[in-house]
């Protein structure tokens, strides 16, 4: 029934552009974990919120292929700016392939490292919006990070927070993604700093907005 009203949501919104399409493929066919591309409903999604809110900057943990990126940079202002953060360098030849070919490049700026040495650098009230897409187990870690540097009334937006469904499962010992996500979830309940909803798109998108 799920996969019918996907199919039918898909075949009712914009298009998936070409280079999107494109890049979706490659990490399918050539990446190991290609099944973790934002893809097409929740691309479309990233780039009507940024519409939406008009962020002047912003941030993104987690680079993957740079679908979420470029979708994220498709509803900014043309002077607007995002800062994407990816650990694994070896995606670099993969991620500029695609950036070099977007008519988004221009706003993108893409950084190497580990997004919890990065993200201090950065001045508070520096961000209207976050997007946090990367190391499930660092999701407390980087909340904790991002939100002062988010202006008040600015967003967060942090992907996968229903996983699979496995935060309703038994959880084993050693699944410290799961045990990430779930206290991530768990520690936002009772958060007076923010207002927060979670949407059952894909696999769980929790919209979070400052106070």
């Amino acid at each position: 029934m799920f996969e019918s009203i996907e199919e039918y949501i898909l075949s009712h919104i914009d298009s998936e552009p070409p280079l999107l399409s494109d890049m979706a493929r490659d990490a399918q066919a050539n990446l190991l974990h290609g099944r973790m591309v934002s893809g097409h409903l929740q691309g479309r999604l990233l780039k009507m919120f940024a519409r939406m809110i008009r962020p002047r900057r912003v941030l993104e943990i987690g680079t993957y292929t740079g679908y979420s990126a470029i979708c994220l940079a498709e509803g900014m202002d043309d002077d607007a700016e995002l800062y994407t953060i990816e650990k694994d360098d070896e995606m670099e030849d993969f991620i500029r392939k695609y950036f070099d070919r977007s008519e988004q490049q221009n706003k993108i700026r893409l950084i190497f490292g580990d997004a919890l040495q990065i993200i201090p650098a950065f001045d508070d009230d520096f961000f209207d919006m976050a997007f946090i897409d990367g190391d499930k187990r660092q999701y407390n870690a980087y909340f904790e990070q991002v939100l002062p540097k988010i202006r008040q009334g600015g967003f967060i937006l942090a992907d996968n927070t229903l996983w699979n469904g496995k935060l309703l499962q038994k959880v084993a010992g050693n699944d410290w993604q799961t045990k990430g996500i779930m206290e991530f979830n768990e520690s936002l309940v009772n958060d007076k700093r923010v207002e927060k909803v979670i949407l059952p798109v894909r696999d769980g998108l929790t919209l979070i907005q400052k106070k």
